[in-house]
C-alpha cells in the first residue's frame, strides 16, 4: 500500500495531527497509525482516566458514571477547540445528538437503583458513544462503528504511548500549567487538611478508601478510561474512510419474489385463521375447552417472537440486496415488503397480547417485562422499515434502530420498571391472588415508595441501605433510606 503524508482538510483532521492519506478502499482494522502524538492528548487521556478512577462507583449505579462521561466530553471539546477543528454542521449536530443520548443513558444510574437496568443502559451508552465519536458510517459497517472505541483501543494505546514530538509553545504552556497545579495541591492541601477537621472530612469523602479490592477496581477503571480516550483521539486524528452509498444486488428477481411472496401468503393465512385467538386474550382462553392460560400464552409467545426476528432479518436483507433496477422490480418489492411489514406488526401485537394474558394469570416479572419491551422495539423497527418503502434506501436504518433501542431503555427507566412490577403484583394480591414476597424483597430501592405505601410490613421487605459515598449517590437509594428510617422496625 503506497502512502504519502500530507494535510487533508476534507475529514476535518485536527492541525495537531498529521493525516495519512491512503489509496481508496478499506484498510485493516488494526493497522498502526502514523499520525504524530501530541503531548496535550496524552495529558487529556491521563486526566480523564484519573477522574474516572475517582468518581466511578464500579459496584453500583451512581451519579459518578455520568460525571465521568461529562468530564471526558468536556476534555474532548477543549482539545477540539484548542486545535481549531472544523466539521460540517450536519455531522456536528448528529454527533451531539448521539452524545446527549449516551449521557442520558448513563444518567439513569443517578436516578434508578436497579442494577440490571443500569447494566443495560451502560452497554447501550457505550454503543451510542462510539457512534458519536465515529460520526458518519465507515467502510467497515455499522457493527464496527458501534464498537469502534473498544476495537480501536488496541492500536490506540500503543499509539498514544509513543514518544511525542517536541512540544510546541502552546503544549508547553499546558504542561507547565498542569505541573504548577500539582505543586499547589502537594504544598497547600496537607496544610489545609491539618488546619480544619471538617475540611479534612470533606477531602476524605472525596478520596476513596484504599483496599485491595477497591485498588483493583480503581486500576481497572483507570485503564479502561485511558484506553477509551486514546481510541477517541486516534479516531479523530486518523478517521477511517466513509462508506459510499452503493446499491448491491444478490440473487435474481424470481428468488426474492418467491421468498417474500411465500412468507406473505403464509402470514396472511395464519392471521386469517387465528384472528380470534390472536386477540381473544383471557376471555378467549377461559371460553376454550382444554386450553389454559399457560398453554395459550407460554406455548405461543416464543414461537411468535422467533417469527418476528426471522422476518425482520429477511426484510432487512431484501432492502439491501433485492433487485431494484427497473420500476417493475421496485413496485413488486414495495408491495411485498409493505404487506410483510403490516402482517409482522399484527404478529407483534399477537405476541404482546399473549404475554399480557400470561402475566395477568401468573404475575409480573422483570424478564417478562423486558421481553415485552423488546417486542415493542421490534414493532418500531418494522415501522421504520415501512418508512423506507418510498425510496427503498435503508442506509439510515441500522443507526435508527440503535437509537430507538436506546430511547426504549430510557422510556423503561422513566417508567421505573421495578416499581411498576411491584404495583401490578400488589394489585393482584389485593384481588386475592398469590404474592411472591420473596421475589419482591429482592428488588432494589426503586420499589421503596410503592412498598411503604401498600404494605404494613414494609420494614421487613425493605432492607436497610448503607450510606453512599458521593460518587455513588443515587436518588432511589437516598429516598429509600429515608423511608426505611421512618418505618417501624421489623418484628
Amino acid at each position: 500500500m503506497s502512502e504519502q503524508v500530507q494535510n487533508h482538510p476534507a475529514h476535518a483532521v485536527p492541525p495537531w495531527a498529521v493525516r495519512v492519506v491512503r489509496q481508496p478502499g478499506p484498510r485493516p482494522l488494526f493497522e498502526r497509525a502514523e499520525t504524530a502524538v501530541p503531548v496535550g492528548a496524552k495529558l487529556a487521556a491521563l486526566a480523564v482516566a484519573v477522574a474516572g478512577a475517582v468518581v466511578v462507583p464500579v459496584d453500583r449505579p451512581g451519579i459518578g458514571w455520568v460525571l465521568a462521561l461529562l468530564i471526558a466530553a468536556a476534555v474532548l471539546l477543549t482539545r477540539t477547540r484548542l486545535s481549531g477543528t472544523r466539521e460540517g454542521n450536519a455531522r456536528r449536530w448528529r454527533q451531539a445528538g448521539w452524545a446527549l443520548l449516551a449521557t442520558a443513558l448513563l444518567a439513569v444510574g443517578a436516578l434508578r437503583a436497579a442494577e440490571w437496568l443500569f447494566v443495560l443502559c451502560g452497554l447501550a451508552a457505550a454503543v451510542v458513544a462510539s457512534l458519536a465519536v465515529v460520526g458518519k458510517r465507515t467502510v467497515h459497517g455499522t457493527t464496527y462503528d458501534a464498537l469502534a472505541v473498544p476495537l480501536e483501543a488496541f492500536r490506540a494505546v500503543p499509539w498514544l504511548l509513543r514518544r511525542s514530538p517536541r512540544p510546541g509553545r502552546q503544549q508547553g504552556r499546558v504542561l507547565g500549567a498542569v505541573l504548577l497545579s500539582g505543586l499547589v495541591l502537594v504544598v497547600f492541601l496537607p496544610l489545609l487538611i491539618s488546619a480544619d477537621p471538617r475540611f479534612a472530612q470533606f477531602v476524605g469523602d472525596l478520596v476513596p478508601e484504599v483496599r485491595p479490592s477497591s485498588a483493583v477496581r480503581t486500576a481497572l477503571v483507570f485503564g479502561v478510561g485511558f484506553a477509551a480516550m486514546a481510541a477517541v483521539f486516534l479516531i479523530s486524528a486518523d478517521p477511517l474512510p466513509e462508506r459510499e452509498n452503493r446499491r448491491t444486488t444478490v440473487g435474481d428477481r424470481l428468488s426474492w419474489t418467491s421468498l417474500l411472496g411465500t412468507l406473505s401468503v403464509l402470514f396472511t393465512a395464519y392471521v386469517g385463521v387465528q384472528a380470534t385467538a390472536l386477540f381473544g386474550g383471557t376471555d378467549y382462553v377461559l371460553r376454550t375447552d382444554g386450553l389454559t392460560s399457560a398453554d395459550y400464552a407460554r406455548g405461543g409467545f416464543w414461537q411468535l417472537c422467533a417469527c418476528t426476528v426471522l422476518t425482520l432479518g429477511i426484510l432487512a436483507a431484501a432492502l439491501r440486496w433485492a433487485p431494484k433496477a427497473t420500476s417493475a422490480d421496485r413496485a413488486v418489492l414495495r408491495a411485498l415488503l409493505g404487506a410483510l411489514t403490516v402482517l409482522s406488526l399484527v404478529v407483534v401485537l399477537s405476541a404482546l397480547s399473549r404475554m399480557w394474558t400470561y402475566q395477568q394469570a401468573y404475575g409480573f416479572t422483570v424478564l417478562r417485562l423486558l421481553v415485552e419491551v423488546c417486542e415493542i422495539w421490534l414493532g418500531v423497527v418494522f415501522v421504520l422499515i415501512g418508512a423506507t418503502l418510498g425510496t427503498l434506501r435503508a442506509n439510515w436504518l441500522p443507526r435508527a434502530a440503535i437509537a430507538t433501542a436506546a430511547l426504549a431503555l430510557l422510556g423503561l427507566a422513566a417508567a421505573n420498571p421495578e416499581a411498576a412490577i411491584a404495583t401490578a403484583n400488589l394489585d393482584r394480591a389485593a384481588q386475592g391472588k398469590p404474592l411472591d414476597v420473596r421475589y419482591l424483597s429482592r428488588f432494589s430501592a426503586d420499589v421503596a415508595p410503592v412498598v411503604a405505601a401498600r404494605r404494613p410490613d414494609a420494614a421487613c421487605l425493605l432492607r436497610p441501605i448503607a450510606d453512599d459515598a458521593w460518587p455513588a449517590w443515587n436518588l432511589s437509594r437516598s429516598q429509600a433510606r429515608e423511608i426505611v428510617r421512618s418505618q417501624a422496625p421489623c418484628e
